[in-house]
């Protein structure tokens, strides 16, 4: 009985510790890793490193003088030698270890065995990274970081780049116009591409660009931001409008660096190597990012005069595409659907969209679309998201890297409070003021006066 009541009495304590730990590892998963789960981790890692690295075959056979040195001091067996390992540096998300390869080695065998890693070091994910020849960096994620996104305090932003979304690696994803200059994001109703588009409006509006919009739907996606726009069209008549305007800057801002380089005036645009970002400060025009949202609804025509103005708004947007990146003029083409039966000019125009962004979509055709063409194998990625992950995406690029992204919450009325604080940054652009969306006056409501004491009488 003694004997029981003293078993009752220990196992209590730990018992409420293990279901406080599993309960920490549900609800916060950052906590548990930092308190709990990364010095395991880590345990695990240090006292099975050349194990593991001999049963995932990256090991290589001990040079002749390394054999001579062993069995002249011990007697003990030669083991092969496994890639030399750095100082184990923890993070907030996981851990990050640098190999040196051993002769004969690359990083594609390293990253072949990244599944046996993370289950023989027990962490939710090891991504490797090549540092300079011979040096990878590996890096262990101890938990998944996109079922509760949190953004990292540091992230790489500044002029043009635009911090919107978390990978599956803990790293911030930087929409970077500069490097990535046209982009084409799709995203099924309540995949979560607004709560992206909104991101991108939010992060830009702080800077010295101007942002224009076209929003067929009647504007119901961008009008909240029209304090910061410098233009929007709301339905396919005024975006019709709008383009050759847009175009008419770029060949005007074409004519600008001719001017300054000497360049002779007959010079086709297509010609013409440099850009804005050339020219001096003082002479350099600012940038224009535009906004479509919606793209499949400039495709659709009804009447001939419709396919007459879809001809000439698909041309202008493929021109846009083709040279504007050198004018400053860098376009986010966003819509739930994308494909070649929209008509004609919707493949060149994908051709020209460098980054790729796309969450759940409900055909394979509209990933395919999307990613088909710059890795096959991120098309059954996008595929498989479900619908109750929104803002999860799948990003890529034509250079052929893609990752799973997810953007962080932000409401609607956060970000339009920012473009309402920002709406002093709006470039002066003659050409586009005809097109500046009118801004509702907010309506301030002023508090009652205080009731004044009456006097007593009788």
């Amino acid at each position: 009985m003694t004997d029981l009541t003293t078993l009752l009495e220990v196992g209590g304590p730990v018992a409420a510790l293990g279901g406080g730990a599993a309960y920490t590892r549900a609800k916060y998963p950052a906590v548990y890793w930092s308190a709990i789960g990364g010095p395991i981790s880590t345990a695990r890692l240090l006292s099975s490193y050349s194990s593991v690295m001999e049963a995932c075959g990256l090991t290589v056979a001990p040079s002749r003088l390394r054999v001579l040195a062993v069995k002249a001091a011990t007697r003990r067996e030669v083991r092969p030698v496994p890639p030399r390992r750095g100082i184990i540096r923890p993070t907030s998300t996981g851990l990050r270890i640098r190999l040196r390869l051993a002769p004969g080695q690359e990083p594609a065998d390293v990253a072949a065995s990244a599944e046996r890693l993370r289950h023989a070091w027990g962490v939710h994910a090891v991504y490797v990274t090549t540092i300079k020849p011979g040096v990878v960096e590996l890096r262990l994620v101890g938990y998944d970081v996109l079922r509760r996104v949190r953004m990292p305090r540091k992230t790489d932003a500044g002029f043009l780049k635009v911090p919107v979304a978390l990978r599956e690696d803990a790293t911030p994803f930087v929409r970077d116009y500069r490097t990535v200059p046209h982009q084409l994001t799709l995203g099924a109703t309540l995949s979560g591409k607004s709560m992206y588009l909104r991101h991108l409006v939010a992060g830009l509006a702080r800077q010295p660009v101007a942002l224009v919009g076209i929003d067929c739907k009647r504007g119901v996606e961008l009008a909240p931001f029209a304090a910061r726009l410098s233009a929007l069209a709301t339905d396919p008549d005024e975006a019709a409008e709008l383009l050759p305007v847009l175009v008419k800057e770029m060949e005007d801002r074409y004519d600008l660096i001719k001017a300054r380089q000497g360049i002779a005036p007959d010079t086709p645009d297509e010609e013409i190597t440099s850009d804005i970002w050339g020219l001096p400060e003082s002479e350099r025009p600012v940038p224009i990012v535009l906004f479509v949202d919606e793209v499949a609804e400039l495709f659709l025509t009804a009447t001939r005069k419709d396919e007459e103005r879809r001809d000439e708004m698909v041309t202008q947007l493929i021109r846009l595409a083709q040279l504007g990146r050198a004018a400053g003029i860098y376009l986010e083409v966003c819509g739930q659907r994308f494909g070649a039966e929209l008509g004609k000019g919707a493949t060149m125009l994908r051709a020209q969209l460098t980054g790729r962004v796309c969450h759940r979509v409900n055909d394979e055709a509209s990933a395919k679309m999307a990613l088909g063409d710059i890795a096959p194998e991120a098309v059954f990625a996008a595929c498989a998201i479900a619908p109750e992950l929104p803002g999860l995406a799948v990003a890529g690029d034509t250079s052929g890297g893609w990752s799973r992204i997810r953007t962080p919450y932000l409401s609607l009325g956060d970000a339009a409070e920012i473009c309402r604080e920002s709406a002093h940054l709006v470039p002066d652009l003659s050409a586009l003021k005809p097109f500046r969306p009118d801004v509702p006056v907010r309506l301030v409501e002023t508090p009652a006066p205080a009731a004044l004491p009456h006097p007593v009488t009788d």
